[in-house]
């Protein structure tokens, strides 16, 4: 039976310009909502929020609940990794920021090409199968984005991993890049559980465009536009839905589209198809706002909001001045605060972009948008 997770990557701000500034009272609100509703699965990583992500776990769960009322799933950082001497430190930093004895669920983060300097130079599934074997995971298996054949070849080679973590949505579900289904279809094939992320693919599902919209409320006027996105991956062969929520409303909409997730029929998923076709069609930047890249950024800027900025301002189809144009504008006042055209293009952010955008080339288009045609200036 499919179970709904709490993720915890993009929790609710007290400073929408700080990702440390967790406000913490509403996350406990968000906690006990979730545990009423009868759920107990918990999604963080060692990255998430710059690094508090995991203390806020502690804080919001396990400071407040017994231990063997909830499960918790974190992620080893590839992306810091560069030898063996690391990863015991890291491990006993992780249990300590988590406040707990042992993971229900630990995985190698984000296996890719992005992270091959860590598994290529270092024997994680060792170490973690070890691990398990000390008593400190329950269960062991890693996060991708890469394609079906990349994970078929991990899968093959490492028969100790038990889940998999796996992007999968309808606007994924066949996409050449990301392979949603055939990557669903693999797992399956070496009988490992599937957890999945992103089902409403950074947001882009529960904001989609007009005329997306308007083909489902035509179909079915009482479904919401996020209810379409829950329904299709709450039926599919997994085990857990993760779904992020920035603040208690999502929450309790993510919790009540679960509950009422009826599978859809073939008219349903055929409308999916030409809602795909239309969203693709206008989305210019596919970010997902994961923030990898922004830890990367040398030149502080916050790629993931100006991004989320410039998609917003090219769905209205104006030239002109926009709220967003606004917004990029109160950024660019922030001390400290790196702008589009302060990009360097060292690339580095490239290669932790789990959607393989080509971040600095966008960027260009982002401040000629913001910077030049709106507002005229120029770093």
């Amino acid at each position: 039976m499919v179970k709904l997770g709490m993720g915890m990557m993009r929790l609710p701000l007290l400073d929408e310009n700080d990702f440390t500034s967790i406000d913490y009272e509403q996350v406990n609100q968000m906690v006990d909502k979730y545990m009423d509703a009868g759920f107990d699965y918990f999604d963080t990583a060692y990255v998430y929020h710059e690094g508090v992500g995991e203390d806020a776990f502690k804080k919001c769960v396990v400071e407040r609940y017994p231990r063997e009322s909830f499960k918790i799933a974190t992620k080893l950082p590839l992306f810091v990794i560069t030898e063996e001497s690391q990863l015991e430190p890291l491990f006993a930093e992780q249990l300590k920021n988590c406040g707990v004895e042992y993971f229900d669920y630990y995985m190698l983060h984000n296996v890719s090409g992005f992270t091959e300097t860590a598994w290529k130079n270092v024997d994680l599934y060792s170490f973690i199968q070890k691990k398990k074997e000390e008593g400190y995971i329950r269960h062991i298996g890693l996060s991708t984005h890469g394609d079906a054949e990349f994970l078929e070849e991990i899968l093959f080679e490492h028969p100790e991993l038990e889940f998999v973590l796996l992007q999968i949505n309808y606007l994924d579900w066949e996409d050449e890049g990301i392979e949603s289904r055939k990557c669903l279809e693999v797992a399956k094939k070496y009988n490992k559980q599937v957890m999945i992320m992103e089902p409403y693919k950074g947001g882009f599902l529960a904001d989609v465009p007009e005329e997306a919209e308007k083909l489902m409320k035509e179909y079915n006027p009482d479904k919401s536009v996020v209810s379409w996105a829950m329904r299709f991956v709450a039926n599919l062969d997994a085990c857990v839905v993760l779904t992020g929520a920035s603040n208690l409303k999502q929450l309790e909409d993510n919790i009540h589209e679960f509950e009422n997730a009826d599978p859809l029929n073939e008219e349903e998923l055929e409308l999916l198809e030409k809602v795909s076709e239309i969203i693709n069609s206008n989305i210019t930047v596919d970010c997902t706002k994961c923030r990898y890249c922004v830890d990367t950024c040398s030149e502080e800027i916050d790629i993931a909001k100006l991004f989320d900025l410039y998609n917003k301002h090219k769905l209205l189809e104006k030239d002109d001045w926009t709220q967003f144009g606004n917004a990029y504008l109160n950024y660019s006042k922030l001390p400290g605060v790196g702008i589009a055209s302060d990009c360097i293009e060292c690339e580095n952010c490239i290669e932790e972009c789990p959607q393989q955008i080509n971040i600095p080339e966008v960027l260009k288009d982002v401040a000629k948008t913001f910077e030049t045609e709106i507002y005229g200036f120029e770093n």
